[in-house]
């Protein structure tokens, strides 16, 4: 009984080590969940994100078994294409990739010195350089010797935080200091902002004095402080 005994246990471990031998197989080496490089889907790119760049980050990994895939690597590389923000890649079972991206897209336009304007987005990074200001984007100007880059952080903050329907009707935008934000608007009013904070409060006093009746048409509107907004003609 114990040399039958004995028997039973080496069969049934030889049978899992079969098993397993042959699982991992299947799963680390054969090609049965291996990437298709025609299964990886691209979204999120945007106007700045070059999808040719992506795919020249995926292409050394065609071929690779998905549970061997190292996606943290394989992210850190998409996160190094130009114009990337943020980026995600999941395994798409048995052959795909879905990698999201979040492209850096330009909000604003900053005259340069040599001429031209460079593109930033919401962060104030550089991803691109025109020769005149795209449709729609505001131009900033900032003082030269900005410290810590302060006010066109204050500026890009607020933009940042303006509704659609708002952040369309800006032209121009300008702080001297981080406390000094102004906006100019389409139909040439004058906004005074002030610094970045309290952006929701000032944002619907503005709605308010816009479209009352006594203050519709005025020249300037001053919500820096906005529990007491000043208006001028």
């Amino acid at each position: 009984m114990r040399r039958s005994l004995l028997r039973r246990r080496v069969i049934i471990g030889s049978v899992t080590g079969v098993v397993l031998v042959a699982l991992s197989w299947l799963l680390l080496v054969s090609p049965v969940l291996a990437l298709d490089l025609a299964e990886v889907e691209l979204t999120g790119e945007g106007t700045v994100v070059d999808g040719a760049a992506v795919a020249a980050v995926v292409a050394p990994y065609a071929d690779v078994p998905l549970p061997r895939l190292d996606t943290v690597a394989l992210r850190r590389e998409v996160l190094d294409v130009p114009g990337v923000r943020a980026a995600e890649v999941a395994r798409v079972w048995p052959h795909g990739l879905r990698i999201t991206v979040v492209s850096r897209e330009p909000v604003a336009a900053v005259p340069q010195v040599e001429g031209g304007f460079a593109l930033l987005d919401v962060e104030g990074v550089q991803v691109g350089r025109v020769d005149a200001p795209p449709e729609g984007l505001p131009v900033i100007s900032v003082p030269a010797d900005d410290p810590g880059a302060r006010a066109l952080t204050a500026v890009l903050t607020v933009l940042q935080q303006l509704p659609p329907e708002l952040a369309a009707q800006i032209a121009t935008a300008s702080a001297d200091s981080q406390d000094a934000v102004r906006f100019g608007l389409r139909d040439g009013a004058v906004v005074e902002w002030g610094s970045a904070d309290r952006n929701a409060l000032k944002v619907r006093v503005l709605q308010t004095l816009r479209s009352a009746e006594a203050s519709r048409g005025a020249a300037v509107f001053d919500v820096s402080a906005p529990t007491l907004p000043i208006t001028r003609s």
